[in-house]
């Protein structure tokens, strides 16, 4: 497989890069303001002097997703030479494919065995690159989010099977004929459009918009869950993965709260489930009859769950948990961006 390169022109031919970094819109995620300390601890945990983000969990692999999570927040927190490493670990290790996107997974005992992409991880890392080029100065980083925006647009936005735009998971497998599985906590619409406005591209933009009207509707019957499956008589439980409110949906309240979306329907349908008691820890994983079937008292989990219902009030309620070094990669990361989509969508749910 050949790697993409990183000072490739792509789509960039009637415009400079230093053209293009100067025209990017919006602004770098807000720094919560006495975090800088969660951030050393974070590094400290899950990245290693290469750039190569951890899942300790997950027999020590690293993802697409958590290497675009992590240079998100080194933008959130103004750390450019740690964006560096992080970026560069990545075109080494990820950028194999024949297309822009990155292979979804690198593991210590195999490198890459598996080329296909993951869309989140794709739309973070080039929404990273896209903050990044603004907050450093390094116009490479726009050209490089250009080509992976293009890519997003042009292989991973499809019409399903009832007509409207769907962001797909991966650029392979998840569709069959008549029918195309999606993860709603895949899209993330402040990412989505910020790349769509930087890079001229309305069919990105127009995915965004029917995927939040895709994921209001799942909402009206339910918590939304991880997978569905979109066919021409509406959506069903996909056969093979999680058709459950659980680890992957987690996301879908803290993405659609920090483009600004607090009063959507699935925002709405977790606070009630909040609300409702975390006595025992915040519920994770919760069937579809809706009993709630697991609960974690993890840190990252507490400050999501505060995020979520602190922006359906009028004052906050309770203080904004602080950051714990020693839970899992998965609830260590939400934290931090949980902490970040406050202090750029909901400062006073922050300290």
């Amino acid at each position: 497989m050949k790697r993409f390169n990183l000072n490739r022109r792509g789509f960039l031919n009637t415009m400079s890069a230093s053209a293009m970094t100067a025209a990017l819109p919006g602004r770098a995620p807000a720094l919560p303001r006495g975090w800088n300390d969660a951030w050393q601890a974070w590094k400290s945990a899950f990245l290693t002097d290469e750039g190569r983000v951890v899942d300790t969990l997950q027999d020590r692999a690293s993802h697409s997703e958590g290497q675009g999570w992590g240079m998100l927040l080194a933008v959130a927190f103004d750390d450019a030479p740690t964006f560096s490493r992080m970026v560069g670990w990545s075109e080494t290790h990820l950028s194999v494919r024949r297309d822009p996107l990155l292979a979804w997974r690198w593991r210590p005992d195999g490198g890459v065995t598996d080329y296909n992409n993951a869309t989140d991880g794709d739309v973070f890392y080039g929404w990273s690159l896209l903050l990044g080029s603004r907050r450093f100065g390094d116009p490479r980083h726009a050209e490089r989010a250009a080509a992976m925006a293009g890519a997003i647009d042009r292989i991973l936005v499809r019409e399903g099977p009832q007509g409207r735009l769907l962001l797909r998971p991966a650029a392979e497998r998840f569709s069959a004929p008549g029918a195309e599985t999606i993860n709603p906590s895949y899209y993330m619409p402040l990412a989505m459009h910020a790349l769509a406005a930087a890079f001229d591209l309305p069919r990105l933009a127009r995915a965004s918009d029917e995927g939040e009207a895709l994921i209001a509707g799942l909402a009206r019957d339910g918590l939304v869950p991880d997978w569905v499956t979109i066919t021409a008589d509406g959506p069903a439980p996909p056969p093979d993965l999680s058709a459950t409110y659980s680890y992957d949906a987690l996301r879908v309240p803290l993405y659609l709260v920090w483009s600004g979306r607090f009063a959507h329907p699935a925002v709405l349908r977790v606070r009630d489930l909040l609300d409702a008691g975390v006595v025992g820890g915040v519920p994770v994983a919760v069937d579809r009859a809706g009993n709630v079937v697991e609960r974690s008292d993890a840190a990252g989990y507490r400050a999501l769950a505060r995020l979520v219902t602190c922006t359906g009030r009028p004052a906050p309620r309770g203080p904004f948990p602080p950051f714990d070094p020693d839970q899992p990669y998965y609830p260590a990361t939400l934290h931090l961006l949980a902490a970040v989509a406050a202090g750029e969508a909901a400062p006073q749910c922050l300290p």
